[in-house]
């Protein structure tokens, strides 16, 4: 009898020890796959999009499964259009690959990063193109020379200080787009960076969304034509105007983000014109750019939305 509760024993051992290894097998397995996911959706997002549904299946074993990555945080108020989109370190952009521009470039800009890191130099970037863009749809550096036009940042570099491969990725040529120098890429647009900058310094984070526009004009009852100049052997597409949506987060607790739109001419802007002239109506912008911003969401959840030209609002916001 103690022969038989001997094997007993034994087998059950067996039992419990081969279940153990069972289970941490299934455990590491779990965790790898875990992380090839988080790895992928950190460079596709179309991954992205999916991941909510995903990560609930992967959650048998830990329910808090990853930190929230740069892309969530990026685009916290939504992807304004699906098409071509292109992950980077710092910002996330949709590449038009008929214009050889973007669409659009979102970046999420902190206080702690506009400071910079030492050893973070503008002068250390080069613009280039980004070689994984087909080289049927890539603009290159030749389109630009003797243009007549600046290449100019949509994502600007002064915002990506936090690191050096962040400033770097500023001047691929996908994040780069034709505009007038003297008295708009040096004046009215540099004054809009600049003023993007302030209100993060001053409320810590701001959501920007910036892209051209290529507007139509009016020739008669019902009748529109669009006019814009194409610039390389590659046809880089010039628009007419640029957009930049902000969206101010609240210091206050639960309070509720401000948004302001402008739209500014691809033109010579007289310096005495002052930013607010240029605010817009978001929804002219969408319906101009095919976009959609705050996909999901109640515009009347943005506090200051759609005020084309009341200052007031922002002076109430806090």
């Amino acid at each position: 009898m103690g022969r038989l509760w001997l094997g007993l024993g034994l087998v059950l051992g067996w039992t419990a020890s081969l279940m153990a290894c069972f289970v941490a097998g299934v455990y590491f397995q779990h965790r790898h796959a875990t992380r090839d996911l988080q790895q992928l959706v950190q460079e596709n997002p179309y991954a992205y999009y999916l991941s909510p549904k995903i990560f609930k299946a992967f959650r048998f074993f830990d329910p808090q499964i990853e930190e929230v990555h740069h892309v969530q945080r990026i685009m916290k108020y939504g992807f304004p259009g699906l098409d071509d989109v292109r992950i980077y370190s710092d910002f996330v952009l949709s590449y038009d690959r008929r214009n050889r521009i973007a669409h659009w470039v979102c970046e999420h800009l902190q206080g702690s990063n506009l400071h910079g890191q030492p050893g973070v130099r503008r002068s250390s970037a080069t613009y280039r193109p980004d070689m994984s863009v087909p080289s049927t749809f890539r603009a290159s550096l030749a389109d630009y020379r003797h243009s007549g036009f600046d290449r100019g940042h949509l994502a600007a570099a002064g915002n990506h200080r936090g690191h050096q491969l962040h400033c770097n990725e500023t001047f691929f040529l996908t994040n780069i787009a034709p505009q007038i120098g003297q008295g708009f890429n040096s004046g009215a647009w540099n004054q809009l960076e600049t003023y993007v900058r302030h209100l993060t310094q001053s409320f810590g984070s701001v959501y920007v969304c910036t892209g051209p526009l290529f507007k139509a004009r009016q020739q008669g009852i019902n009748k529109w034509s669009l006019e814009y100049q194409l610039i390389g052997s590659n046809m880089v597409a010039v628009p007419t105007h640029y957009f930049k949506v902000i969206t101010i987060e609240s210091k206050l607790p639960h309070g509720k983000p401000y948004m302001e739109a402008y739209v500014l001419p691809n033109a010579p802007i007289p310096q005495e014109l002052e930013l607010r002239s240029f605010l817009c109506d978001i929804r002219e912008i969408e319906h101009f750019a095919g976009l959609k911003f705050f996909d999901g969401l109640r515009r009347s959840a943005i506090f200051g939305s759609n005020y084309p030209n009341e200052a007031q609002v922002f002076r109430d916001f806090e």
